[in-house]
C-alpha cells in the first residue's frame, strides 16, 4: 500500500487548509487511516484517525474542534479539514494506516507511510 498526501502549503493564522491522502490500492479501503505530524525537533505526533468504515473518529486533543477527518473509500482517500490554524500546526503531515486496528486511535506502529506534506502557518 503506498499513500501520497497532497493539499499541504502555507497560510496565515486563522486560515484553513484541506490535506488529502490518496492510497493506491482498495484494500486500504479496510485499514485504521490516519494523520500525524512532525514539527522540526520534535518527535511524530498523532493528530486524528478514522476506522475503516468512518464510524469512529479521534483526535489529539491541540485540534479538537478545529479539524475534522473524513475518508471516502470509493476514492481511496483520506481527509484532514483544518480550520482556525495556528502557528503551532505548522509540521510535517504523514498519512498512516494501520491494517490491525480494529477501533481506538492509532499510533506510531502503523503499518504504512506517506512522505509527508508541509503545513506552514504564519503568525
Amino acid at each position: 500500500v503506498q499513500l501520497v498526501e497532497s493539499g499541504g502549503g502555507f497560510v496565515e493564522a486563522g486560515g484553513s487548509l484541506r490535506l488529502s491522502c490518496l492510497a493506491s490500492t482498495r484494500f486500504a479501503t479496510h485499514f485504521a487511516m490516519g494523520w500525524f505530524r512532525q514539527a522540526p525537533g520534535e518527535e511524530r505526533k498523532f493528530v486524528a484517525s478514522i476506522t475503516w468504515d468512518g464510524g469512529a473518529v479521534y483526535y489529539a486533543d491541540s485540534v479538537k474542534g478545529r479539524f475534522t477527518i473524513s475518508r471516502d473509500n470509493a476514492k481511496k482517500t483520506m481527509f484532514l479539514e483544518m480550520n482556525n490554524l495556528k502557528p503551532e500546526d505548522t509540521a510535517v503531515y504523514y498519512c498512516a494506516a494501520d491494517s490491525t486496528l480494529i477501533l481506538g486511535p492509532m499510533n506510531l506502529g502503523s503499518d504504512y507511510w506517506g512522505q509527508g506534506t508541509q503545513v506552514t502557518v504564519s503568525s
